[in-house]
This record gives C-alpha cells, structure tokens and sequence, in this order.
C-alpha cells in the first residue's frame, strides 16, 4: 500500500527544466519523447518516432513549451531520428542514420513503449508485441550505439555517459514473486501465454535486467578505471503519468483511471534527474 501511495502522491520535484544545469555540448536521443527539458538547457536532442510527422510535431510542441518558459539559457537543438522499436531489421538503418551525423551519444532515454495492445498482436518479426517493442528493440538500439557511448566518455565528465531505461509501477505491484515465465512470455499460443496486463509486467520487468546486462556488458575488460570509460546504465519508475501508453485500451478503462494519471512532465523529471544529475548528487 506504501509503494502505491508513493506514485499516487509523489514528492514535488527537486529537479526541473528551471534549474537543470547546461547541457551544451551534449548529445541525447529520446524515444517517444513528449517534453526536451535537455533541449532546454543546450543539448542537442533527436527525438524519435514511426513516422516524421509525429516526430516533427513533437519537435514544435518542445519548441512551443520552450519558448513560453522564463529560462534565460540558449536552447539547443531538436532533430527527428526514425525509428520502429518493433521491427528489427528497421532499427539498425535507424542506428546506421544516428551515427552518420554523430560520433557521440552522452546520454540515451529509453523511453517509448507500449502497453496493453490487442490480444495476439505481433512484432515484424513474429515476437509478442510488447515485449519486442519495450525489451528488444530497446536493447538492440543501445548496443548497436555502442561505439557512440564509449566515444563519449572519453571527453566527458565521469559518470555522465548514461542509458536510461524507462520502468513501470506495475514492477513493483504485480511481478510474480516467482520471477518471470520466459517460456509463457514467448509462447505462441493463446492457451498457453498469460493475459496483456502480465505480458506488459514481464516486459518492463526485463528493463530492470537489460539496465543491469548493458552495465555489466559495455564496460568490459577493455575499458580502463571507475571514471571514465564507464557507461552508467540504470531503470526508473516515472511513475503514473498522463500519455499516449494506454492508447490501445478501452475509453471506459481510460475514464476509469484518468484520475491517477498525472502530468507527464512530471514523469519526464524523472527520467531528466537518472540522465542529467551529476552523481556526487545523486544522479544515475
């Protein structure tokens, strides 16, 4: 009931695009992105999506909401970047694009998702929908930007270089106490597979183990000290707000829970304080 509590009334932030330090010279990509507090402060940000329109929509909205804010830092840059999180093949053209304009990454949100789609709806590659669009996608997009994080680390502050994958309440509510069915989860029939909502659980659940798995695996051997050189990788919850996540449900289910949701900025700092505060502050 606690934990309940704490997303349903949540402190007020310490961290906002109002006093978030500069972030000039610094490159970002954003999945799914609906707020570019980053670009606020000076960074150059890609914000991805299915399609242009809905990614150079998203751009003027920031750009909007930018410009109606008091902050006296000179923005920086928004750009769009393709991307389709639940076809594959797509996502390393997607990577291939990314990485002929920048050869560094500071800091990557993983933040789209998806949640609750209709019942048997499939990757392009034949995957349950939401765990390739919340787990796969995601982990192939990092690592194949790989080259670009370790790039960047070799010019940043320590521990600045940072991936940032995007949880869900729903982990610390309902994961099976007995940890994830992979079988069940990857099952092709309707029989045996459990329902949407379980399916979402286990997908956000595996953000918990791809933060843990990149952070073991992106700083090999091969890469000298605690500083720099170490890619930061870490999961946050941002907790219950208002966004397109539930799109695919029913209007009565989006009536029913409007009253929890609240506004997505208020998610997005979040995300902003795991991928933006320096971690003698406790970023990260």
């Amino acid at each position: 009931m606690g934990v309940t509590f704490s997303q349903l009334y949540p402190p007020l932030p310490s961290l906002t695009e109002a006093n978030l330090p500069s972030q000039k010279s610094k490159v970002f990509i954003v999945t799914g992105a609906s707020s570019g507090q980053p670009y606020q402060a000076g960074g150059k940000v890609y914000i991805t999506a299915r399609s242009e329109e809905k990614g150079q929509q998203a751009i003027s909205d920031i750009t909007e909401s930018a410009q109606n804010n008091n902050k006296s830092t000179t923005p920086g840059s928004l750009h769009y970047l393709y991307l389709e999180l639940s076809d594959l093949a797509s996502i390393k053209y997607t990577a291939q694009t990314f990485q002929a304009k920048e050869p560094h990454l500071h800091v990557l949100f993983n933040n789209a998702g998806v949640s609750l789609p209709p019942a048997v709806s499939k990757s392009a590659q034949n995957h349950e929908f939401q765990l390739a669009t919340n787990c796969l996608g995601p982990w192939l997009l990092t690592n194949l930007l790989l080259p670009q994080f370790r790039a960047a680390t070799e010019s940043s502050s320590p521990g600045s270089v940072r991936v940032v994958w995007t949880s869900s309440l729903m982990v610390e509510l309902a994961t099976p106490t007995s940890g994830a069915n992979i079988a069940a989860l990857l099952s092709q029939t309707e029989a045996t597979r459990p329902d949407q909502e379980m399916l979402y659980t286990g997908s956000k659940t595996g953000n918990w183990f791809l933060a843990s798995e990149f952070a073991r695996t992106a700083n090999d051997n091969s890469w000298d000290g605690e500083n720099r050189g170490t890619i930061i990788s870490v999961t946050q919850n941002p907790g219950n707000p208002r966004t397109n996540l539930l799109r695919h449900t029913s209007r009565l289910f989006r009536l029913s829970t409007g009253w929890l949701l609240f506004d997505a900025k208020m998610g997005a700092y979040t995300e902003l304080w795991a991928g933006a505060v320096a971690r003698d502050q406790g970023g990260g």
